[in-house]
């Protein structure tokens, strides 16, 4: 009986890293896209202001 309660617990501690990875990949994900965006703009609004000092 106890060596079943420590695979539960293993198993129950793996899920809980697993899953915060998962939430914390999902996060940095939209902040990269957020990041290319922003950096897409600010590309554009000195490539057609005429700015050339890139």
């Amino acid at each position: 009986m106890n060596i079943l309660v420590a695979i539960i617990a293993i198993v129950a501690v793996v899920l809980l890293i697993t899953g915060g990875l998962v939430e914390t990949l999902n996060f940095l994900l939209w902040v990269g896209l957020a990041l290319a965006i922003i950096a897409v703009i600010v590309f554009l609004v000195r490539y057609l202001g005429g700015n050339r000092t890139v």
